[in-house]
C-alpha cells in the first residue's frame, strides 16, 4: 500500500476528507470551531494509520478492532454514529480517487465492510474485572483506591496480601492486569480522564517495584532476555510484567521500557548476549516499526534469536506474528516463558 506513508500524506488526505465532510454537511462546520476541525483531522490521520497497517497485513480484524474502539470512544463523548459512518464513507470516497485500481479496491473493500459492521459493534464493552476472577474483590478495591488518588491504600492492600502468602504471579494476573484493562475501558467510555489513567499506571508500576524482593528469588538459569516496546509505543506496563515473569523463572531480564530506538534494542541484544527478544506492540499503528525491528534483529543476530511478540494486535489477529517474522506470540504475561520453551522444543 502506498498511501499515508508520511506525515504530509496523512495530513493532506485528512484535510481533504474534512473539507468534503463540511461541504457535504454544512452544519458540521457550524458546530465545529477551529479546534474541533483540527481534532477531526487528527482523528482521520489516526484512522489512516490503522487502515494502512490492516491493509498491509491483510487483516480486517485489525481495522475492525479499531473501528469498534472508535465507536465506544465516540458514544462516550456523545458523537453521533452518523458522523462516524459519514467520515468513513468520505474517506472511502477520497482514497478511491487517490489510489490506483488494485489498491483502491482493497482499501474500499475494507472500509465498506467496517461501515457495514459499525451498527453491530457494542457501544459499551464488557468490564475486565470478572466474577470468576478469584481476586475480583481485591482488584476492585485496588482500582477504586487508585481512582480516588489513594496510592497508599492500594499499595498496603497488595503488600499485606503478598506478605501473608499470596503469590506475586497471582497479583499480576488477577489484580494488576484486570485493573489496568478496566482503567483503559473507563477512559474509553469517558468516565475517567487521561490523568486518572496515567496515575493508575504509574502507581501500579511503583507498587510492582515494591514487590521486587519477591520477584528476584528464583535460582538463575544463566540465560538472558531483552524486553522492549517498539519505537513510538509508550504503553510499557504489560511488557514489564512479561520481564518479571521471566525473572521469576530464573532468567536475567533486561527491561528497556517504552519508545526504544531500534538500533539500541539490537545493541542491547548483543551486549547482553540475549537469546530472546520480547517485543511489545500495543496498537496496530506501530506494526510497521515492529516489522522493521524484527528484520534488524534477524540481520544482526541470525536465526538463533527467539523473537516473541505480544500486545493487543496479536490477540486480535492470532496469525499476525507470522506475517511480521516473529517466532511466536504470548497472549498473557504468564504464558511468555512457556511460549519460548515450546519454540525451543520445536527447533
Amino acid at each position: 500500500m502506498t498511501i499515508a506513508l508520511t506525515g504530509s500524506d496523512r495530513s493532506d488526505l485528512a484535510a481533504e476528507v474534512v473539507a468534503r465532510r463540511y461541504a457535504h454537511e454544512p452544519d458540521l462546520a457550524e458546530r465545529h470551531g477551529a479546534s474541533d476541525r483540527a481534532r477531526y483531522q487528527d482523528d482521520i490521520r489516526q484512522t489512516l494509520l490503522f487502515l494502512r497497517e490492516a491493509v498491509d497485513n491483510e487483516s480486517y480484524a485489525l481495522f475492525s478492532a479499531y473501528v469498534a474502539w472508535l465507536k465506544v470512544v465516540s458514544v462516550g463523548r456523545a458523537v453521533d454514529m452518523a458522523e462516524v459512518s459519514g467520515a468513513l464513507e468520505t474517506l472511502m470516497e477520497v482514497l478511491g480517487e487517490k489510489l490506483p485500481g488494485p489498491e483502491s479496491r482493497r482499501v474500499r473493500a475494507m472500509l465498506r465492510r467496517a461501515i457495514g459492521d459499525l451498527d453491530h459493534f457494542p457501544a459499551e464493552p464488557p468490564g475486565f474485572i470478572l466474577a470468576d476472577n478469584p481476586l475480583a474483590d481485591m482488584a476492585r478495591a485496588y482500582l477504586d483506591a487508585l481512582l480516588a488518588g489513594d496510592r497508599r491504600t492500594a499499595s498496603r492492600l497488595v503488600l499485606d496480601r503478598v506478605a501473608a502468602g499470596l503469590p506475586v504471579r497471582q497479583v499480576y494476573l488477577d489484580v494488576f492486569q484486570p485493573a489496568l484493562r478496566e482503567t483503559g475501558r473507563l477512559w474509553q467510555l469517558n468516565r475517567i480522564t487521561v490523568a486518572h489513567e496515567h496515575f493508575v499506571t504509574a502507581a501500579t508500576q511503583a507498587i510492582m517495584s515494591q514487590l521486587y524482593p519477591y520477584v528476584f528469588t528464583g535460582e538463575s538459569r544463566g540465560r538472558s532476555m531483552v524486553a522492549s516496546c517498539v519505537s513510538g509505543d509508550l504503553h510499557e506496563v504489560g511488557l514489564r510484567m512479561v520481564a518479571d515473569f521471566f525473572e521469576m523463572a530464573g532468567w536475567d531480564s533486561h527491561y528497556l521500557g517504552a519508545n526504544v530506538p531500534p538500533a539500541d534494542v539490537v545493541g542491547t541484544l548483543k551486549e547482553r548476549k540475549a537469546s530472546v527478544l520480547g517485543l511489545s506492540v500495543t496498537i496496530a499503528a506501530h506494526l510497521g516499526q515492529a516489522a522493521e525491528l524484527i528484520a534488524m534483529a534477524r540481520d544482526a543476530l541470525g536465526g538463533d534469536l527467539i523473537i516473541l511478540v505480544g500486545g493487543f494486535p496479536f490477540n486480535t489477529d492470532p496469525l499476525l506474528w507470522r506475517r511480521l517474522g516473529a517466532d511466536g506470540m504470548a497472549d498473557r504475561a504468564d504464558r511468555a516463558v512457556d511460549a519460548v520453551a515450546a519454540i525451543e522444543a520445536e527447533r
